[in-house]
């Protein structure tokens, strides 16, 4: 496809490069106002597995502290996650830094969620289509619910952008993104912190 082998990178690195330009003020205020609060570092790095597997370092904001038990170990992510933290992933303000990961080629402005390495050996041969593209700042999923709907209907989502990716419907998805982030829909699973983990999708007869 077209839009897919010649368009769509390009296109990803002129947004990138813009936005991160345009952003830059609200950068460094962030980056201030989360070293105050939470302390450092300021980033938070993961290792994620983006196109075809390959694993990348991805780049957020911290939203959490280290705040630890009497025995040293962390203490829950609900105990963990400040006001200011909540804010922060309620506004998507905490996604940011992943602007740097488009930029270098790890990710797509649209294009399924990068997740954990631990969940590679837990996909189905379905859905281990997802990667088939470079992973996305937001995808169908994250206009069609995001951490709201269940990891099925997620990777359905995202394998079925696999096969219709076009110019139209990225863009569409960026502006539906926009709507999304503006009214702070769908962030977390009903009054969960954050996500469930994947166990991997049961067999059905």
């Amino acid at each position: 496809m077209l839009y897919k082998r010649f368009i769509k990178r390009p296109m990803d690195f002129c947004l990138s490069l813009a936005a991160i330009i345009v952003l830059s003020p609200l950068y460094v205020v962030l980056v201030l106002t989360i070293k105050k609060k939470l302390g450092s570092p300021v980033l938070f790095k993961q290792k994620r597995p983006g196109l075809n597997e390959k694993i990348f370092t991805l780049y957020k904001f911290r939203t959490m502290t280290d705040q630890r038990d009497e025995k040293g170990a962390l203490l829950p992510d609900d105990k963990r996650l400040t006001r200011f933290g909540n804010f922060l992933r309620s506004t998507s303000l905490d996604e940011l830094p992943e602007l740097v990961n488009v930029l270098k080629g790890d990710m797509s402005v649209i294009g399924p969620r990068p997740l954990l390495v631990q969940y590679l050996p837990l996909y189905n041969e379905q859905q281990k289509r997802r990667h088939e593209v470079r992973p996305g700042l937001s995808g169908l999923a994250q206009i069609n619910g995001r951490n709201a709907i269940s990891w099925e209907e997620k990777f359905n989502l995202d394998v079925a952008y696999v096969d219709t990716i076009s110019f139209i419907g990225d863009w569409k998805i960026i502006f539906l993104t926009m709507k999304k982030v503006f009214k702070r829909e769908g962030i977390n699973a009903n009054d969960s912190t954050t996500m469930e983990l994947f166990q991997g999708t049961k067999l059905t007869d």
